[in-house]
């Protein structure tokens, strides 16, 4: 498996453990619809949760959070529709980014909430 795959996994486990430390329910993981996936989706609260997860180690240009395009959040969104249809859910929906850092001392955790939003 190549490196930047590992790393998207190793972020996106690191995403779920600090989501579910803030008590938030994990409902799937990697959820596929056509060409779109969703990292992670959870209920916080009274919200379902959309979160794109972003990794990079210690040695980037860009911050990973500001890598997440308008193409992609649009696929996110649309992906995010089909699944909240699917379901039958009656809930508020958010859409957040958890951007990860890997470097020698660790790992650095930013959690964007409402990083954006459907364009009506």
């Amino acid at each position: 498996m190549a490196r930047h795959n590992d790393t998207g996994k190793e972020g996106e486990q690191l995403a779920v453990e600090y989501l579910a430390a803030k008590a938030f329910k994990i409902m799937e993981r990697n959820w596929r619809f056509k060409k779109s996936e969703i990292d992670i989706i959870a209920i916080d609260g009274n919200e379902i949760v959309f979160v794109e997860v972003k990794t990079r180690h210690e040695n980037f240009l860009v911050e990973p959070e500001l890598t997440v395009s308008k193409k992609q959040q649009r696929s996110i969104i649309n992906a995010a529709n089909q699944y909240i249809i699917s379901r039958g859910i009656d809930m508020e929906a958010r859409f957040d980014i958890i951007s990860i850092v890997i470097s020698s001392e660790g790992e650095n955790v930013k959690h964007l909430e409402n990083a954006f939003y459907p364009q009506l």
